[in-house]
């Protein structure tokens, strides 16, 4: 990020704050105009790219689940949470969009401080809602009997809030120590913790909340799950596995290797890692690419978590053709309603045809 004017190829020779949370400003000044540049053109058009599948992606899946909203199940609540929560860390991609490109923040301290919150808020409760979705799905598939009668919409609904308020609480530091600074001439929007504890949560926060309890879960639940799974005599039982492994291999894939660039900044700021200008260009473009690139998921979830459903995708396809007079959306033989009747197994719950996708 540079200043505009004629001071410019002289100041944006140079940076001397950290931009991304884990990259903090205690390096010595090295010359990164070509990674600005290259970040200038990378940030926005992948975030606008984000900005607009998810908004499209989880406010479809917002406005599907609120019309059939009579037919609320547990699955779909969560599925509505999630939702909302890709919805709201999206909607500050802009901002960051428009940071990157401007090169200082131009919004005030209260939007620096809302921007941060309802990313990082939006961030963990997208998270922590796939976390209760694998675990629903384990209580379903493994001890629906004995679990039954706790699964109502009224549990869904207390569950929402504490995850709601999980999240924020985890989130509350981001929020409290980030502020609009004036660094090298220019306005910045950065996370300035009063002492380097801080720091460490949040890198605690991020790669153990964020990343390795979330994959741990959904590993063990999802060992537990797919053997039963095999064992159901069904025609689809291979496309429930499939899916189970995309949902797991996907959330690896797009989050560990930001995770783990966050992670070695961190030992870089901490003197584990020998600092260098070359080490320090590496590490920055790494976070611009696997930050963007982990971003990507929240476009993903619709697809993976709702549109794979059969009885999900029937129902936005008649709430599309509602919406779109003259265009007649045909409904392919396998959406038909006895294409997702229960299997012997999987017919415990009420609602385990929107657990998976039978």
């Amino acid at each position: 990020m540079s200043d505009d004017g004629e001071n410019t190829t002289t100041q944006q020779s140079y940076d001397y704050s950290g931009y991304y949370d884990g990259l903090p400003p205690d390096f010595t000044p090295c010359n990164i105009a070509d990674l600005k540049n290259f970040g200038k053109v990378f940030l926005p058009t992948l975030y606008s790219l984000v900005f607009i599948t998810g908004f499209l992606g989880n406010g479809l899946v917002v406005c599907v689940l609120v019309y059939y909203r009579n037919q609320t199940n547990l699955t779909d609540i969560c599925l509505f949470n999630l939702a909302i929560s890709d919805l709201l860390f999206v909607l500050t991609l802009p901002f960051y969009s428009h940071y990157s490109v401007v090169g200082q923040w131009t919004f005030g301290d209260f939007m620096c401080r809302f921007a941060t919150g309802s990313h990082k808020t939006g961030f963990f409760s997208s998270i922590f809602f796939m976390v209760v979705m694998t675990l629903d799905r384990y209580v379903v598939i493994l001890h629906a009997r004995s679990m039954a009668r706790y699964r109502t919409l009224r549990a869904g609904v207390a569950v929402s809030l504490l995850v709601w308020m999980l999240s924020l609480c985890v989130s509350l530091p981001d929020i409290i120590y980030t502020k609009v600074t004036n660094e090298s001439h220019r306005l910045a929007c950065s996370y300035v913790p009063e002492n380097d504890s801080w720091k460490i949560y949040n890198i605690f926060s991020i790669n153990v909340l964020g990343l390795m309890i979330p994959l741990l879960v959904m590993v063990v639940c999802y060992a537990r799950i797919i053997p039963i799974l095999v064992n159901i005599r069904s025609a689809k039982k291979h496309r429930i596995v499939k899916l189970i492994i995309t949902i797991v291999v996907t959330f690896f894939l797009f989050w560990a290797p930001y995770n783990i660039i966050l992670f070695l900044g961190f030992l870089k700021s901490e003197g584990v890692l020998q600092s260098s200008c070359n080490m320090e260009g590496h590490l920055r473009l790494s976070a611009i690419v696997t930050e963007t690139f982990a971003y990507t998921h929240c476009c993903l979830n619709p697809i993976i978590y709702a549109f794979v459903g059969q009885k999900f995708m029937k129902r936005a396809l008649q709430l599309l053709r509602k919406w779109v007079p003259g265009i007649n959306f045909t409904f392919p033989r396998d959406f038909s309603d006895s294409s997702y009747r229960k299997s012997s197994v999987v017919s415990r719950s009420s609602d385990a045809t929107s657990t998976f996708i039978m």
